[in-house]
């Protein structure tokens, strides 16, 4: 009796053993944000109204419509006078950029960044196990990230990723990449570094749907460390919860709504299509019907099915219900409340037809989209790394509150709709980071009016006549 009493005890011992292994590995692979860092350029690098006013005028391609096309684009945008470009267009050699150009800019971005990240962490460069680095528009030989490896003398055996192509939604990727590895090791930290290089890529044509991107894209980027180390937990910001990855690559409309190509004189500028709004709509769709189990508790999952469920009975009862007078391309709202599952919205600044878009459907305060529609004022458009200024946002203006749970939502060109769900470890409610990127002006936003000064410097070109229209000397 005495011994099968033992060997039922063993037994017992050893399934509570597996069963405390199984949730100790879990754990081990779940992915942390310890820390993270966005680039603030240089303030010689600011794009005023006037600034932007003579490199619009200095582009021998453009003529009176163009004009009026770029202000209405540009009055229309969102976007501030406070945002920064590269450093060539300052020097007047955005028609003849170099490879140089792209480099220097990238390495301002990363030793800026990944230096303040590190030092403040108080971690050696030679403790980086996995970096990975994604600029999408600069390729170049040794890649950035051997570039990053070179100039912080990293470890030999360090994991190394370099991402190009992969557009606005490119540091989601990478945080994913950084998450599968976690799975299969332990006791890691990993780097992303997440930028865009403009200096080889301003286009200076006069194809509308190509120079728009001139009005939209800023300056920036980002450095974020990662990790599953156990004893790091506590120290960690942010728990990733959740991400998933949507790409209409195979649908032709959505792959050539946004891609790099050359115009009819051969200058090469990345095309913006008419249809991109309805490409990320689909896109968008697509993400929100798997992320939303994921992401809702039960019970508003079932409110939203007996409502549909209702609305189809009274459809079929009486046809004409169904039908809509919203007018095309009008983003329809989700009918689901997404504010039962998460508290903050970390929207892609992608331009404020995108903040609205996404405000509209996800049936969003203007306090919910603000950090979007600020970040968007500040820094534009800066690309992969737009979601993490505004991130920064949020953490400035002391919203972010452990247990809350933060929802990204991003689109990139291929076409890709990538979001994912994190939640905040600790309290970020009492100054948490020093090198936060907004703190030099927080206190100024949200400012009373977020209209720029280009319509009242720039708006008489609309009353201009193209037979007598002449460029003024100002800009000569």
């Amino acid at each position: 009796m005495d011994l099968l009493l033992l060997l039922f005890s063993l037994l017992l011992s050893y399934l509570f053993f597996k069963i405390w292994k199984l949730i100790d590995s879990k754990q081990e692979k779940d992915c942390y944000i310890l820390d993270y860092q966005c680039h603030k350029p240089s303030d010689d690098r600011m794009v005023s109204t006037q600034f932007s006013g003579e490199i619009i005028y200095r582009n021998q391609n453009l003529g009176l419509t163009e004009y009026k096309f770029l202000l209405k684009a540009i009055v229309s945008s969102g976007i501030g006078e406070q945002t920064y470009a590269p450093r060539l267009v300052f020097e007047g050699r955005e028609e003849r950029p170099s490879l140089q150009d792209g480099i220097i800019e990238m390495e301002e971005f990363y030793v800026d960044s990944i230096g303040k990240l590190l030092e403040r962490q108080q971690i050696s460069a030679k403790e980086i196990d996995i970096l990975v680095v994604n600029v999408s528009m600069l390729s170049s030989v040794p890649s950035l990230a051997s570039r990053i490896i070179n100039h912080y003398k990293m470890r030999e055996d360090v994991k190394v990723f370099n991402l190009t192509g992969m557009g606005c939604s490119a540091s989601l990727i990478s945080i994913d990449i950084v998450r599968n590895i976690f799975k299969s090791y332990t006791d890691k930290l990993a780097l992303v570094a997440t930028s865009e290089s403009l200096s080889p890529n301003w286009y200076s044509g006069n194809n509308r749907s190509m120079i728009l991107a001139n009005c939209l894209f800023r300056s920036g980027g980002c450095a974020i460390l990662l990790t599953n180390k156990r004893s790091l937990r506590k120290k960690a910001m942010f728990k990733l919860k959740c991400m998933v990855r949507t790409h209409h690559g195979a649908r032709e409309e959505s792959y050539n709504c946004c891609i790099q190509s050359e115009d009819e004189q051969g200058r090469v500028g990345f095309y913006l299509g008419k249809n991109l709004p309805k490409a990320a709509t689909r896109a968008f769709v697509d993400n929100l019907k798997v992320i939303t189990p994921k992401i809702l508790p039960v019970t508003e999952l079932l409110r939203f099915m007996l409502k549909l469920l209702i609305k189809k009975i009274k459809i079929r009862q009486n046809p004409s219900k169904g039908s809509t007078n919203l007018p095309p391309g009008t983003p329809l709202k989700a009918g689901i409340n997404f504010k039962t599952g998460i508290e903050h919205f970390c929207i892609h600044t992608g331009g404020k037809a995108v903040i609205d878009g996404i405000g509209h459907s996800l049936d969003l305060t203007e306090y919910d989209i603000e950090p979007a529609r600020m970040t968007l004022h500040r820094f534009g458009n800066t690309s992969a790394s737009s979601l993490w200024y505004v991130l920064s946002y949020m953490e400035a203006k002391k919203r972010l509150k452990s247990g809350d749970r933060v929802f990204m939502i991003s689109f990139g060109a291929g076409f890709k709709c990538n979001s994912c769900v994190w939640e905040v470890v600790r309290d970020l409610t009492v100054g948490e980071s020093k090198g936060n990127v907004w703190n030099h002006c927080i206190d100024n936003y949200p400012p009373k009016s977020i209209s720029n000064p280009y319509l009242e410097k720039f708006g008489w070109i609309q009353d201009e006549e193209l037979e007598t229209f002449k460029v003024p000397d100002a800009f000569m």
